[in-house]
């Protein structure tokens, strides 16, 4: 397998030939709550995930200014949004309370940066990827900042046209991203997801990786997108599906979430190589059950015939 296909996660390695990279999104699921946050991990952990996500802004930065003083309700009461981009962002006590406890249950974790100062306070914390939410795909500025780490970077592809994906992988170079096809609606229609982009990405772009970043209900869909190719998959993930949270409802609980990491790797080891073979398993079946042995064998093996003049 070509080296220029894989891409490096800290000590883990994503793309084609290796076991799919697999990311719980927490997001803001965690409500701005940190044991939230280490409830989530421990429940990707225990579930198989390689990784989990979350996201990172500087609310000044990231809410438009003529936002900033609307009120809403949320679960801590009425508050101006401003305010509330405060209430579920997590500065760094909270990350490296992260960091030590992904550290202790040895999965990865990483986030999306949506501003330059977010990629600076990520970088201290030496994380093994970043990735590029579908929103932040033409910030161009985001981009650059973003390649200038050297890191691999994960560049979801939702609610953006082949012209701004190509400009994206032309700002971001093509040597450390790995590229997630995504819908990015929320929940996603099984009938919007157009899973075999996996398949046009790989054609347009293949000497990168592709993955899938999946905002739909249910399991089946992501594991299609796996038997499709994508090496690497990311799905949100909640407590609980009825909390607060414009993100909950297109998550994944943490019995789903053990089911899709545990069909994820059966369907890896199913796909094989493509070689037709006969297996030593049949031999027996092969004995027992064929009338005739060896005949097609011997047809596919036997010389062609020589020409008959006329």
């Amino acid at each position: 397998m070509s080296t220029s296909r894989l891409r490096t996660f800290g000590t883990r390695t994503a793309g084609p030939g290796n076991p799919v990279y697999i990311t719980g999104e927490i997001g803001i699921n965690h409500n701005g709550e940190l044991d939230n946050a280490i409830a989530l991990i421990d429940a990707a952990a225990e579930a198989g995930c390689d990784a989990v996500k979350f996201q990172k802004r500087t609310p000044e930065i990231c809410t438009p200014r003529d936002q900033w003083d609307i009120e809403r309700d949320t679960p801590w009461g009425r508050m101006t949004y401003i305010d509330y981009r405060h209430r579920v962002e997590f500065g760094e006590a909270e990350y490296t309370a992260i960091a030590e406890h992904c550290a202790k249950r040895g999965i990865d974790w990483f986030a999306s940066p949506w501003d330059t100062e977010a990629v600076a306070f990520l970088e201290k914390f030496d994380v093994p990827a970043h990735k590029v939410a579908s929103a932040s795909l033409t910030d161009d500025e985001l981009l650059r900042a973003l390649r200038a780490t050297g890191r691999t970077v994960i560049l979801s592809t939702g609610m953006s046209t082949p012209k701004q994906i190509r400009h994206a992988v032309e700002v971001l170079g093509s040597d450390n991203i790995l590229l997630c096809h995504a819908t990015s609606t929320y929940p996603a229609k099984a009938e919007e997801l157009n899973l075999r982009v996996i398949n046009t990405l790989q054609q347009e772009f293949p000497n990168v990786p592709i993955g899938y970043s999946g905002h739909e209900t249910g399991l089946q869909t992501t594991l299609a997108a796996v038997a499709l190719g994508a090496t690497f998959v990311e799905r949100h993930i909640t407590l609980d599906r009825a909390m607060w949270g414009s993100d909950q409802a297109a998550s994944v609980e943490p019995q789903g979430l053990t089911r899709l990491v545990r069909d994820i790797r059966t369907i890896e080891q199913s796909l094989g190589d493509g070689v037709k073979k006969v297996y030593e398993s049949e031999l027996g079946p092969m004995k027992k059950l064929r009338r005739v042995a060896g005949v097609v064998a011997e047809t596919e093996n036997a010389p062609a015939p020589e020409p008959v003049a006329v």
